[in-house]
């Protein structure tokens, strides 16, 4: 039996568990959920999904999503 857990990898390194599964390109806030476009209001902190990598070992799955952090003037630039 293999269990997967999926990870979201912020720029500085830090990781958070997530139960959605991203997909490249997508832009997601904080917490990884789907940012509308154009987005709600020009002061929010949204991440861009960059890469996507899949590690196993002994019955485990991890899925690291790796974001980057999107400039505002390009969230503006959405509207």
């Amino acid at each position: 039996m293999t269990t997967e857990t999926r990870w979201l990898v912020y720029p500085d390194g830090d990781r958070q568990e997530t139960q959605r599964l991203l997909r490249v390109d997508e832009l997601v806030d904080m917490n990884g959920f789907e940012v509308p476009v154009p987005p709600p209001g020009g002061r929010m902190i949204a991440y861009r999904v960059w890469k996507i990598r899949r590690t196993e070992e002994r019955g485990e799955l991890d899925v690291l999503q790796y974001l980057e952090l999107v400039p505002a003037s390009e969230l503006r630039g959405m509207s």
